[in-house]
């Protein structure tokens, strides 16, 4: 169960039977120590932490507004990947992509990492004045910083001091205006002129060739021939800030020079003003805010739930932290240990309280019923992108390719076109599935239309990605039951795993059992055992009488079919879904 537990939270995979059996017949009493090591060292990792970071960076590979056309920006996230995988300190990770393009004699590298800012919604609609879209884009990176690095609701104060905490007007346009000196547009061209022409990115960008790719910009998944345009930040269009009154941006109010809240830290004198100055005063260790912020939103990931419950307000109206102490000395420490994200990571893990069973015992539900004193390990249901992989890779279908273009799965037909609206001249119009290998790909790879995100994850509370998210919300709906049942890509994967067990496992009587463990990394119980062989039983004498339907059940999804009898993998096939929509196999434990 740990080692389920643990694989799920660093790589959002199962682990594999090999690794099972091999940690299980290890008698050294490092083994929990030996499997987060492995974990953390597997390139899975780099994709699970980055699947988190996606939220916080609002991307997505469409510019969102009404045309919703596509962008290329799946470099930028190669190169989280990437700096997730190497371990980049988390204070580096941040300086990066706030301000690499200013850092002293910049690699392209560190300039492909602000695309991070240029991840918000961008307008691809003609008749729109320019100057006000443009302040929205510096908007969007303002109100990010504070939601997603220092966890403030920093937005509040756009239009008036805020209600609540210490952030006043001033505060927010001095901060705005560190994003305010990018040569940008609100309407750059239009989409149609875009894509006719195979440019997907709006200035400024970088141009990404073979050359590059072969050297510096190796870790991008590019196709050989291909020159991929990324939007990435410079600093080479000065414009004075004003304090908008009322946040309106026609109506400009007081002039005001970079600056930060001195309520959190005042800004050294020392430090230059602009995006690399602003990126050294977020990493500062003696700024209160980003160690903790970073550091509670690691562990909700791994709980559930951050020791302040609003991970996205650290503000006076947020949560208070269950346990303070914990938390500041976790903060202190992760960055005594020079911004570690593994090191953090590893620390927890390995504590008795990560390792508690999450039994609820009456005791436990006595005393503390929401688990607010974390009396045992939590249960939680795993976010759309991990069960779909957690399925795709218990049924051997999961294309394990690292970093990419975005690919298209299966999704219900004419979605796509029932939202269109205005002329779609960006090449989103209608949804084309790929074929072959890109239907298995990670779900990290899926591509993401603003005005229609991926069905399969928006049903598990995926948000639109219009702005940043840290925290999403947790629903149980019918829906949400349907898709575990219906989906192609469900269905698919259980005639898949029900083939290959008929294939390889010559005992027949050994089949249910071999699923079991494929899927829920555990034998089962002989209770358990008793009624899915029963359910086997019952599903194969009616397949038997039925052999049209176990054919048309069979046909699902695009995978080629193995030559196994249509009626046992028919019934094969339903036991494994049953295994499948089991609050066990959903469930994070």
């Amino acid at each position: 169960t740990l080692i389920r537990r643990m694989a799920l939270d660093l790589t959002g995979l199962p682990p594999n039977a090999d690794q099972v059996k091999r940690y299980l017949n290890n008698t050294s009493g490092d083994i929990l120590e030996r499997a987060i090591d492995e974990f953390l060292a597997s390139p899975t990792y780099g994709e699970r932490m980055t699947q988190v970071w996606l939220d916080v960076a609002r991307y997505a590979d469409s510019h969102g507004y009404q045309d919703d056309s596509y962008r290329s920006m799946w470099p930028w996230r190669d190169w989280v990947i990437h700096a997730f995988n190497n371990n980049m300190p988390y204070d580096e990770f941040l300086t990066e992509q706030l301000a690499g393009d200013l850092m002293p004699n910049a690699t392209k590298e560190q300039v492909l990492a602000t695309g991070f800012n240029r991840n918000h919604p961008i307008t691809q609609e003609g008749g729109v004045i320019q100057e006000e879209y443009q302040s929205y884009y510096v908007v969007d990176r303002t109100n990010t910083l504070g939601k997603g690095i220092l966890g403030l609701t920093l937005e509040c104060a756009k239009c008036h001091d805020h209600k609540y905490d210490q952030l006043s007007q001033r505060d927010y346009y001095e901060i705005y205006s560190f994003f305010n000196n990018v040569d940008e547009k609100g309407l750059q061209k239009t989409a149609g002129d875009a894509f006719r022409k195979g440019y997907f990115a709006d200035a400024p960008y970088i141009t990404i060739t073979d050359e590059e790719t072969n050297g510096v910009l190796s870790f991008i998944n590019k196709a050989e021939g291909e020159t991929v345009d990324v939007m990435v930040m410079n600093d080479s269009m000065p414009r004075t800030t004003y304090i908008f009154n009322r946040g309106e941006y026609d109506s400009p109010g007081e002039e005001v020079t970079p600056n930060a809240p001195e309520i959190i830290l005042p800004f050294s004198e020392n430090l230059p003003k602009n995006r690399l100055g602003l990126a050294q005063w977020v990493t500062d260790e003696n700024n209160p805010l980003t160690s903790r912020v970073f550091v509670n939103r690691v562990w909700g990931m791994l709980f559930g739930r951050g020791l302040v419950e609003t991970s996205e307000d650290f503000g006076v109206q947020g949560s208070l932290p269950t346990h303070p102490q914990l938390l500041d000395w976790l903060a202190k420490d992760f960055m005594e240990h020079d911004w570690d994200i593994k090191y953090l990571l590893k620390k927890i893990m390995l504590s008795a309280t990560y390792q508690q069973s999450s039994i609820a015992t009456e005791e436990s539900k006595k005393a503390d019923p929401d688990n607010k004193w974390l009396s045992r390990a939590p249960r939680f249901r795993m976010s759309g992108e991990i069960i779909r992989d957690y399925v795709l890779a218990t049924s051997g279908l999961l294309n394990r390719e690292i970093g990419g273009p975005s690919v298209k799965p299966y999704q219900p037909p004419g979605l796509w076109e029932e939202t269109n609206a205005g002329n779609n001249r960006g090449g989103l119009t209608s949804y084309v599935q790929d074929e072959g290998d890109k239907l298995y790909r990670r779900s990290l790879y899926t591509l993401w239309k603003r005005t229609l995100p991926p069905p399969s994850m928006s049903i598990f509370d995926a948000p639109n990605r219009d702005i940043c998210e840290v925290r999403r919300q947790k629903t149980n709906t019918p829906l949400q039951a349907l898709a575990l049942q219906n989906d192609v890509q469900m269905l698919e994967a259980a005639r898949v795993l029900s083939e290959n067990t008929i294939t390889d496992t010559k005992d027949a009587e050994q089949w249910v059992t071999t699923v079991f463990q494929r899927i829920l990394v555990r034998n089962p119980k002989e209770e358990e055992k008793k009624v899915l062989e029963e359910y086997y039983t019952d599903a194969l004498d009616k397949f038997l009488n039925d052999r049209e339907n176990a054919e048309k059940l069979i046909a699902q999804g695009e995978y080629k079919r193995l030559d196994t009898d249509p009626a046992k993998t028919a019934a094969l096939m339903l036991t494994a879904q049953v295994i499948y929509n089991l609050d066990e196999t959903i469930t994070k434990e």
